[in-house]
């Protein structure tokens, strides 16, 4: 059975205004961070000081991933409420917000060469990592799993406001992190040599600060032995969570049967991919996504249901297809993080009970 293991990146809220607040380094002072026990909170700073990151240890059964995803959020929590916060699991604030730069020498070069790309950049993401055996598969797999991000990507949408606004998009924070000079799509790169040498040519241009900077839509990790899925939001539900993180194993598992058996990745272009993820941004689950195998607009069901299709047999053997398919069930019908965000807004007319609605969603 292959480990998983996610990393959530959560926003850190005035509990009474809805406001960002400017407190990580606080947090994780009273947290005592990089000291990874037993019952420490397993919190990291990230670029700006309105957002924390939780990581799951990695687990090879979706209910002790929910169990640990729960459990990582509900301390984040705890250790916000030390610094007079909230946590909110929203991949951009619904509210206006000038983010503050947290510090550290690698964050201050990233302001410095990318202007407003990284002093607006206040969004969370959900990582999510999936064992492999060896770069050469982690490879296969990449090349393999293109078509599919997507939908994971119109799964997770979770951002619909932007700086007090409706965006127009389920997923606003993959219009905004796709500024960067080095995310998104990437062609099928047939080896790990290719890979590797792809990464070489990337930072030989002087252009990203380092290898964190490969923000390709999923990545070989360079901290662990697995292929990092990086498109998703960050998700309002916890369930959620879980639900990604099974349809991502099930999608690496199938790849490798797929590379054994010797069939080639699908010939898909790195334009059509972009296409695709655009409209998986916009649409969420909403309404028409690009169809993965017929290149097509079809309702968000359909491509939902040709993604579970397509990685059935992995769910079935992993044990993960019942939890998969009522999982989806529950989120379709409810319209994800982005449906719940704006059926909350027209509920109430204020972007501050959104907020208030996903602090209490975060962690129950």
């Amino acid at each position: 059975m292959r480990s998983v293991g996610v990393e959530e990146e959560l926003l850190l809220v005035d509990p009474d205004t809805g406001n960002p607040r400017a407190v990580a380094g606080t947090v994780l002072a009273h947290a005592g961070v990089g000291c990874e026990e037993e019952t420490g909170a397993g919190l990291e700073k990230e670029l700006q000081r309105e957002q924390l990151e939780i990581a799951t240890r990695p687990t090879t059964a979706m209910t002790d991933l929910a169990a640990e995803v729960r459990r990582r959020r509900g301390m984040a929590a705890e250790q916000a409420r030390s610094a007079g916060a909230e946590v909110a699991a929203l991949a951009t604030s619904p509210l206006p917000v000038d983010p503050s730069l947290s510090p550290g020498r690698r964050y201050r070069k990233l302001a410095a060469e990318f202007g407003l790309t990284a002093q607006e950049q206040l969004t969370c993401g959900c990582h999510v990592h999936v064992g492999v055996a060896s770069d050469e598969e982690g490879v296969a797999v990449l090349d393999r799993i293109r078509p599919w991000l997507a939908p994971l990507l119109a799964l997770s949408a979770n951002s619909p406001f932007w700086q007090g606004r409706d965006s127009g998009y389920n997923s606003y924070r993959s219009q905004v992190w796709g500024r960067w000079p080095s995310t998104g799509a990437v062609e099928v790169f047939g080896s790990a040599k290719e890979y590797h040498a792809q990464v070489r040519a990337l930072l030989g241009t002087d252009t990203l600060v380092d290898t964190g900077m490969i923000y390709f839509d999923a990545r070989l990790s360079s901290r662990y032995p697995t292929v990092e899925i990086r498109v998703p939001d960050v998700c309002l539900d916890a369930g959620d969570t879980v639900l990604i993180a099974a349809l991502a194993r099930g999608l690496v598992e199938t790849a490798v049967r797929a590379w054994h058996a010797g069939e080639p990745p699908a010939p898909a272009t790195v334009g059509l991919l972009r296409l695709a993820s655009w409209r998986a941004a916009k649409s969420g689950v909403s309404d028409r996504l690009v169809h993965p195998l017929r290149w097509t607009p079809a309702p968000a069901r359909t491509v939902v249901r040709a993604l579970v299709d397509h990685v059935h047999e992995a769910l079935y053997d992993a044990g993960d297809l019942a939890l998969v398919r009522e999982s989806l069930e529950r989120l379709l019908s409810g319209g994800g993080g982005a449906g719940r965000q704006r059926g909350t807004l027209a509920r109430t007319g204020e972007l501050r009970a959104v907020v208030a609605d996903a602090v209490e969603h975060t962690v129950s």
